[in-house]
């Protein structure tokens, strides 16, 4: 999906000024396997991942991203954890950083494909063997399979 029109508009005003948006991450675990996109921005393996619509509740719009990335439906099953992002820099000039709502999602239904134009790739990796993933994905997934069902904070 292309960049939200909420987006566009404020893009018009501030430039490349860095945006504050919020943001969902979805851990999607199925089979002891976790679903990853390739990002077509930079050639990164990711979780699946996107920004908020205004109003837009963040179960819902990690649903939506899910369905919009990768063709697979799932439901979520808890809040994870909330932090930030570092900020981006995308190759436009476009600076933002996140409030990143992270949640576990389960399967449902779908053959996973590239579904969007924001992807290279979609698959399944084995949860122990995933490529190379930004830290931030990474620690996403290890706080979905930790011990912890409580919601993940920073406090430091």
């Amino acid at each position: 999906m292309p960049t939200p029109e909420f987006i566009v508009e404020m893009r018009e005003k501030i430039g490349h000024d860095p945006l504050w948006l919020p943001g969902v991450k979805v851990v999607v675990i199925h089979r002891n396997r976790v679903l990853l996109v390739r990002r077509a921005d930079n050639g990164r393996w990711t979780l699946p991942a996107g920004i908020l619509e205004p109003g837009e509740e963040p179960a819902i719009a990690a649903v939506r991203e899910v369905l919009e990335e990768t063709a697979v439906r799932c439901t979520i099953t808890r809040l994870v954890g909330v932090a930030t992002t570092d900020e981006a820099l995308y190759p436009n000039g476009d600076r933002a950083q996140y409030l990143d709502i992270i949640m576990a999602a389960e399967y449902l239904s779908g053959d996973a494909k590239v579904n969007d134009d924001e992807n290279l790739e979609v698959a399944w990796f084995p949860v122990d063997a995933t490529p190379a993933l930004p830290p931030k994905h990474q620690r996403a997934i290890d706080w979905t399979r930790g011990p912890r069902n409580e919601g993940h904070f920073l406090t430091e």
